[in-house]
């Protein structure tokens, strides 16, 4: 489920990427690889936020395929121009999450 809103949580995570047409895939990807999860889009045209409470991943075959072509993660890092929460990145997924102090 994808809405749009107002940052109103800290517990949120997630990537903040680049506009373009990779971002447009990454949210329908992201969608797909986290299914069930409350997930928050704000587009602002040059940039977009996705987050959902306690983090989001996405996988490069999800990518790969959605694209129609091969992909490497490092495509997204390029268009990832923050994050919110922690980070973990590997060549077949990438993953958002937040810890609770």
């Amino acid at each position: 489920m994808t809405e749009t809103s107002t940052r109103e949580s800290a517990l949120r995570a997630g990537p903040l990427l680049r506009g373009g047409d990779i971002s447009v895939v990454a949210v329908e990807a992201i969608e797909e690889d986290n299914p069930g999860k409350k997930i928050f889009v704000e587009d602002h045209r040059t940039y977009v936020r996705v987050e959902a409470e306690g983090g989001l991943v996405i996988r490069r075959a999800t990518m790969e395929r959605l694209l129609g072509r091969p992909f490497t993660m490092q495509e997204l890092e390029v268009n990832l121009t923050g994050y919110s929460g922690q980070i973990e990145t590997h060549d077949a997924y990438m993953r958002w999450y937040f810890i609770k102090p």
